[in-house]
This record gives structure tokens, C-alpha cells and sequence, in this order.
């Protein structure tokens, strides 16, 4: 019985060993060689124009006729967006495997993805005489919601398999549990059974009254 409850315990140790390491790190498979090509796509958009000649890059610092063309907010908020959490976060979370990063990555591509959006808009109608989105925006604008799909889905996965090892957490404990009570009330009636039968210690021994009859 002993050696029934040190196999339990270690098995529930594996468990929990298990679900802390799937609780720290993602496992994206496949998916990651597509976040991968992603990333490089939309570093390469950074280099085609932005609208007009602007190029993503430009657009980042402010250089080569950023100003002249009337370049608002949300283009300059959709750059950095998408070069810091759908290049920056997405690279350390494929390299780290770790469910914050990639979570990060997902939540600030989801921003990037509305600031896209934005982006567009403000060239579209930006005013008479300076020029619309660029194909880089647009592609950049693309890739970033790509990316915050393919996120998702990989820390989606990673959730269910987080709740599946935890219902099999959960439910090596509540056999633990069951087994350590039913051995505890077979202990309980092993005492009282053999409290009910003592042994007297006079039993069979023959008295002097028996004797002397």
C-alpha cells in the first residue's frame, strides 16, 4: 500500500512538472516557419514605399520627405506597432517558445492591425495634392493581420492543452484522495474489530474453588 501511494505521488509530480512547463511555453509547430516568413515580409514592406516615395522606413524616422507628404499620427503609430510587437515580440517568442511573449506578440498585432486600418484611411483622405497608400502599406497592413490570426491560434492551442492537463491533474488528485479515505476507514475498522476480541489473559486456567472440588 505504501508503495501504491509513492507511485501516486510521483505520477501527480509529473503532472505538475508537466503543466508548468506547458503553462510557461508554447509549442506552435508548424506555425512557426509560417510566422517566420511573416516576419520577413513585413520587414521587407518597411523598405517598399509607404505612400508616395516615403518609404517604411521614413516613415519610422521621419526622413526623405516624411513631412512633405503630410504623413498623420496613425501612419507613424502603425509603423512602430508592427516593429516592435509583430517583428520584435513575434522573433523572441519563435526563438523562446514562451506563452508571454507570444501572447504579447498577439495582443500588440491586434493593435497594430486597428492602427493599420487607420493608416490607410488617413491616405486615403489625406488632402488634395499629396499621395495615397503606398503598396508597402498596404502589404505591411496585410502581414500584420496574418500574424495576429496564426497568434492565436497558437496560444488558443496552448490553452487547451493547458486545461487538459490540469483536468488530468485534477483528477489524479481526486484518486489520491478516494484511495487515502477508503485506507483510512479499513485502518478504522481493523482497530475496532480487534478492540471488540481481547484475549483474557485467565482464559482456560483452572481456579483453586475448581480445583479443590
Amino acid at each position: 500500500m505504501k508503495k501504491e501511494h509513492t507511485d501516486i505521488d510521483a505520477l501527480r509530480a509529473e503532472i505538475e512538472a508537466a503543466e508548468r512547463r506547458v503553462a510557461r511555453e508554447i509549442e506552435p509547430g508548424p506555425r512557426a516557419f509560417v510566422v517566420a516568413i511573416l516576419v520577413f515580409v513585413l520587414l521587407g514592406s518597411f523598405i517598399l514605399p509607404h505612400t508616395g516615395a516615403v518609404r517604411g522606413w521614413d516613415v519610422l524616422f521621419s526622413s526623405h520627405g516624411a513631412g512633405a507628404a503630410a504623413l498623420g499620427l496613425p501612419s507613424r503609430v502603425f509603423a512602430w506597432l508592427a516593429l516592435v510587437f509583430s517583428v520584435g515580440f513575434s522573433m523572441l517568442a519563435l526563438l523562446t517558445r514562451r506563452w508571454a511573449l507570444a501572447w504579447i506578440a498577439l495582443a500588440g498585432s491586434a493593435i497594430a492591425s486597428a492602427a493599420g486600418l487607420l493608416a490607410v484611411w488617413s491616405r486615403q483622405t489625406v488632402a488634395a495634392g499629396h499621395p495615397g497608400p503606398g503598396v508597402g502599406l498596404i502589404v505591411a497592413w496585410i502581414t500584420v493581420i496574418l500574424l495576429t490570426f496564426h497568434w492565436a491560434r497558437v496560444v488558443w492551442a496552448r490553452t487547451i492543452v493547458q486545461l487538459a492537463a490540469e483536468e488530468q491533474r485534477r483528477r489524479i488528485v481526486g484518486q489520491q484522495q478516494s484511495k487515502t479515505l477508503l485506507d483510512s476507514l479499513q485502518a478504522d475498522a481493523d482497530d475496532t474489530g480487534s478492540g471488540d476480541n481481547p484475549e483474557s489473559p485467565g482464559d482456560g486456567a483452572e481456579t483453586p474453588s475448581d480445583s479443590e472440588d
